[in-house]
């Protein structure tokens, strides 16, 4: 992932929780313009930065930089109730998540 991918990772991410930049700078203890300027590429975040950016979004890191996951925080919920279905459970959401694919 190189930065205009992460930005753009950025806002989707950002955009999908219903939130603007600047209350999600404020949110995580930053300033107001702090994930404009990143998603605008004016500056990047530290390793301690994109770890608080990932816990504001409800996301692990590599959840972040997963391009293939468009809703990563929903993939976890849905893979949290999964864990608690028996295997013919398991079985149904398997075969509609396939033909929901289609």
């Amino acid at each position: 992932m190189d930065e205009k991918e992460f930005a753009i990772r950025l806002a989707r991410l950002r955009e999908k929780k219903g939130v603007s930049a600047r209350d999600m700078s404020l949110s995580i203890g930053q300033n107001p313009g702090y994930i404009n300027n990143i998603e605008t590429g004016k500056s990047k975040p530290s390793l301690e930065g994109i770890f608080y950016i990932c816990e504001y979004l409800g996301v692990t890191p590599s959840e972040f930089f997963d391009l293939d996951s468009s809703n990563p925080s929903k993939a976890n919920e849905l893979f949290e109730i999964a864990k608690r279905l028996s295997s013919e459970q398991l079985d149904n959401l398997i075969a509609l998540a396939k033909g929901l694919q289609k």
